[in-house]
């Protein structure tokens, strides 16, 4: 929902009637309660979305999923994977990791040592350019174990023939 919203542009006024128009039954009726209680001026998106999050993900899930982005690391994960994960957990963040610099920081300690290290020198911090050159370092990284590969089994196929 909130991605269709900030992809049409939506003003924080528009968010707020809109996701309140996607409430129903039990959920409805205690939105009208919170607003009913709430100083006008406080009716906000942020403040329904915090609002709604507390009362219905619970802080525990939101606690959980910080934890998991403070630690998440790619692993095995392909870059896009890696990169899809972190963007998801990423929303449960607010307040933690708040420039620019210290998204690109968090996404580079997790990526895999092998790719860490021909990333990091470059010293770039600007978090599309980040993840793009970390796609490319994981690709040549997998193009050099396919052809280390290839070359073991061509090796192994030569000596076969003696």
């Amino acid at each position: 929902m909130e991605r269709t919203m900030n992809d049409l542009d939506c003003t924080p006024e528009q968010k707020l009637k809109g996701a309140i128009s996607l409430l129903r039954d039990e959920a409805y009726q205690w939105w009208m309660t919170v607003e009913e209680g709430t100083q006008p001026n406080r009716l906000s998106y942020d403040f329904f979305k915090t609002t709604f999050l507390s009362k219905y993900v619970g802080e525990s899930y939101i606690d959980a999923r910080r934890h998991e982005f403070m630690n998440l690391t790619q692993r095995d994960r392909s870059g896009a994977e890696y990169k899809a994960k972190f963007m998801r957990l990423s929303r449960y963040t607010q307040g933690m990791v708040v420039s620019e610099y210290e998204r690109c920081i968090r996404f580079e300690d997790g990526l895999r040592d092998n790719l860490r290290v021909l990333i990091a020198p470059q010293k770039k911090r600007e978090f599309t350019v980040l993840v793009e050159k970390a796609k490319i370092a994981d690709n040549v990284k997998c193009s050099q174990y396919q052809n280390r590969d290839r070359e073991r089994q061509e090796q192994e196929g030569f000596e076969g023939a003696f």
